[in-house]
């Protein structure tokens, strides 16, 4: 009876496991034509930038699995005088089979300076920011942040006056 158990409860914790890590996540086709695009400061509109060597995924389970690694021969001076900077910018941590989005080592670029986050997105998804950083040798990342509309929405809070109407 419990060696039953044992290899039930085994079985049971490699089945979530697996549902976790693998099971909901699909690869994302690039277009080639606007899979990275940055907020201007000017337009406030989402605008494509030159990037290459696109990869990531996604999942239907949550707004905010979404995960992307590219490169882009724009440099971070460019990029900072065109368009809009993410203040506050925490990667999420990607499954490790996507080797290509370490979410440590992008904070750390973040936070000593080697990288930028830019708004790719607001209300992506409604209180789902697409965010974008890209460190000063090319490297870019991109993945999905909750916002203050978000965060209040989840939580019950009243939503402030600079909230869009939820469709």
């Amino acid at each position: 009876m419990v060696a039953f158990i044992v290899v039930t409860a085994l079985c049971a914790g490699a089945l979530l496991y697996y549902t976790q890590v693998y099971a909901y996540y699909y690869d994302v086709t690039a277009t080639g034509t606007d899979d990275v695009r940055l907020t201007g400061k000017v337009s406030n509109l989402p605008e494509t930038i030159l990037y290459e060597d696109f990869r990531a995924i996604d999942a239907e389970s949550s707004p905010i699995r979404y995960r992307a690694c590219f490169t882009t021969p724009s440099t971070l001076d460019q990029l900072r005088d065109t368009y809009a900077i993410y203040p506050g910018a925490e990667p999420r941590v990607a499954p490790t089979w996507f080797d290509c989005f370490d979410a440590a080592a992008i904070g750390d670029d973040l936070a000593a300076g080697r990288a930028l986050a830019f708004t790719g997105q607001r209300n992506i998804e409604y209180g789902i920011d697409r965010v974008v950083a890209i460190t000063q040798d090319g490297r870019g990342y991109v993945w999905h942040e909750i916002n203050d509309c978000g965060d209040k929405t989840y939580d019950g809070s009243p939503l402030g006056v600079d909230c869009p109407v939820r469709e």
